[in-house]
């Protein structure tokens, strides 16, 4: 039975990172990070072209197509509202996989603090950091955070797994014996 994992977690919380390693782990596994495919659309750092939401159906579309083969699917990316994580939830069971969710956290002001970190210079991060500063940087994070916190009391199966700074395999290990 195939599996689709949601890895959710606040922005700059090691999401693509850890995805991009489990699939490396585990061949066959499509790693849909839907942060990669923003680049694909014409105009993707034009607000006014809501890239995200087109790419949303884009990435179920994907899914969709690849747990129809039987093959894994591991998705980073940072949801916190209920129909966002339910349209996943509820395209695992439409095509008879099982679905895995699971929320990196670390604490508040780490989770902030990891978000402005300069070690990704790609393009795709600097208009993230350009959007976030639009929006009111560290507070605009911290609502985020918040709005991710509010929404696990409604996700019970949820696995939440410990994101550390610097321990990249160590919580990886962590993830693995949590979906294990």
């Amino acid at each position: 039975m195939p599996t689709l994992i949601l890895l959710n977690g606040p922005p700059g919380i090691g999401k693509s990172t850890l995805s991009a390693r489990y699939a490396d782990r585990h061949p066959g596994t499509l790693n849909l990070d839907i942060d990669a495919l923003h680049q694909l659309v014409g105009g993707w750092r034009d607000p006014e072209n809501r890239t995200h939401d087109v790419l949303r159906p884009v990435a179920l579309a994907m899914a969709a197509a690849h747990l129809a083969g039987g093959r894994d699917v591991v998705v980073p990316q940072y949801l916190a509202h209920l129909d966002e994580v339910v349209a996943f939830e509820d395209l695992a069971a439409r095509q008879g996989a099982d679905f895995r969710e699971v929320v990196l956290l670390d604490d508040r002001a780490g989770s902030v603090a990891r978000f402005a970190r300069p070690d990704d210079d790609s393009a795709w991060a600097r208009h993230n950091r350009r959007v976030v500063a639009d929006l009111g940087g560290d507070a605009f994070l911290g609502a985020l955070y918040d709005q991710l916190l509010a929404l696990l009391p409604r996700r019970p199966a949820a696995l939440v797994v410990r994101s550390t700074l610097g321990a990249t395999e160590e919580t990886y290990v962590a993830l693995m014996h949590r979906l294990a």
